[in-house]
């Protein structure tokens, strides 16, 4: 299974980027999905999560809130992370993530850096 993200690059202090991911459908509707970032030497963190099926519940990283969205889209099989008013320390690989029961499914990460 494969996970495709996009939507990462260079951008200004202040500026915005969406990240997409496309998803299998065959998991998508009642996966957990959610965003990892990691930067060199450290761990990678949980940016933001969203339940599947109709509740669609999220939850963010404290040093996110407020200026990252986390949305998914069914008849698309893709969630979304809009990110506004980045900061130098959102530079990082992003990750998309899917939980399904116990199975667990990576995609590949997308540069995202953050600089005048």
């Amino acid at each position: 299974v494969q996970l495709q993200a996009s939507g990462g690059g260079l951008v200004q202090p202040g500026g915005s980027l969406r990240l997409s991911c496309a998803v299998p459908e065959s998991i998508f509707n009642f996966a957990i999905m959610a965003w990892f970032r990691q930067t060199p030497g450290s761990q990678r963190e949980l940016v933001a999560r969203i339940t599947g099926g109709p509740g669609r519940i999220t939850g963010y990283a404290d040093s996110v809130k407020g200026r990252f969205t986390i949305s998914r889209d069914n008849a698309k099989s893709t969630v979304y992370l809009q990110m506004n008013s980045l900061k130098p320390e959102d530079t990082a690989v992003y990750y998309c993530h899917a939980l399904l029961g116990q199975t667990a499914y990576w995609g590949q990460g997308t540069q995202v850096t953050v600089s005048s």
